[in-house]
């Protein structure tokens, strides 16, 4: 019997050895692999290092070996490669949805699934301060609970924050809860992540009709016994295509449009809308193309439209072509006043 309790697991500490201190640039020798072991109290000869390898090989650890002067063992391949994690260190600092403190602690678990040399190469990247993030700490707990009302088929209660102006305050921007702190009861049918935010698509049963709410303005969601309604209306139409409709997550009222669009704005429209939207030939401008697509018209939408200026023309019907072209004049006026002294 091993006098040393840890003896028993020298396996798992090779391991942990060798996920953390090696990878295809940064190898350790048995001497090396022995030391390390050693630092946890665990003591080790040559020949059972090899044997270790080898049932560490056999259980699924990808095990690679470097002859120069001596040999040296790293870890190969991993379940992520370096690149996937700075995919996920990209994705999670630009979340405007995650803290700056959660962003820190979500980020060093990313850290922790690469080699040490690996994990210093993501922390090149890191750049957390100055970014506009949400101040709500338990975005996490509210995504969970969402999610568990989705699965359950339960609605959900919540208080809903907007941010107030308070200018005789030090704290001039400050979140208020809406409708005078009324709570709120609507029955949750998907989470989306759009313009870096996250979501909640939900049924509001006295409104008749889908809503969105941003799940960091959320507060004490509530998983309730009730049963969600809505179902018929959301079984006929497709919630993704709906998301794609719906500019920065503002309601509006769908409807379809005929656009005549340059072509220049080509990876444009498909960046907004996918690739499987209907386009055919502009007879009237050979450098146009004509796109049918349906949206949510909103203030949001008329933003985006004017922000491609001349390149894109809404065709039909006449009553959104005269919206934007009301929103557009209304814009202009504020601009032809007189410079106010």
């Amino acid at each position: 019997m091993a006098k040393n309790p840890r003896q028993k697991q020298k396996l798992l500490y090779l391991q942990k050895i060798l996920l953390e201190k090696t990878d295809e640039n940064h190898g350790l020798t048995v001497s090396e692999l022995i030391s390390e072991l050693d630092d946890y109290g665990i003591t080790a000869e040559r020949k059972s290092i090899y044997d270790d390898l080898h049932i560490l090989e056999s259980f699924g650890l990808d095990i690679c070996s470097e002859k120069t002067t001596t040999v040296r063992y790293y870890i190969g391949a991993r379940d992520f490669q370096i690149s996937e994690l700075k995919l996920l260190v990209d994705a999670v600092q630009s979340s405007k949805f995650i803290t700056e403190k959660k962003s820190s602690e979500l980020i060093k678990k990313v850290e922790s699934l690469a080699s040490e040399s690996e994990a210093k190469l993501l922390q090149n990247q890191v750049i957390l301060s100055n970014r506009v993030k949400t101040s709500n700490e338990t975005i996490y707990y509210n995504v969970d609970r969402l999610h568990d009302a989705v699965s359950k088929n339960r609605s959900v209660t919540f208080y809903y924050n907007e941010w107030k102006l308070n200018l005789g305050t030090t704290e001039k921007l400050a979140l208020s809860r809406r409708r005078g702190g009324e709570l709120y009861n609507v029955s949750p049918w998907a989470l989306c992540w759009d313009d870096e935010n996250y979501y909640l698509i939900a049924y509001d049963e006295d409104k008749e009709s889908l809503r969105h709410y941003r799940v960091d303005k959320m507060e004490h969601i509530t998983v309730t016994e009730n049963e969600r309604k809505g179902g018929e209306r959301v079984e006929k139409m497709n919630l993704v295509e709906y998301a794609k409709s719906t500019f920065s997550m503002f309601a509006g009222e769908e409807r379809e449009l005929t656009l005549s669009v340059s072509k220049t704005l080509a990876g444009v429209i498909a960046d907004r809308f996918g690739k499987n939207v209907f386009i055919t030939a502009d007879d009237n401008n050979e450098n146009s193309f004509i796109l049918k697509v349906k949206v949510n018209i909103s203030d949001q939408f008329f933003g985006w439209l004017f922000a491609l200026g001349e390149k894109i023309e809404i065709i039909s019907p006449d009553d959104v072509r005269e919206r934007f072209t009301a929103h557009c004049s209304k814009v202009a006026r504020l601009y032809e006043k007189e410079a106010k002294i």
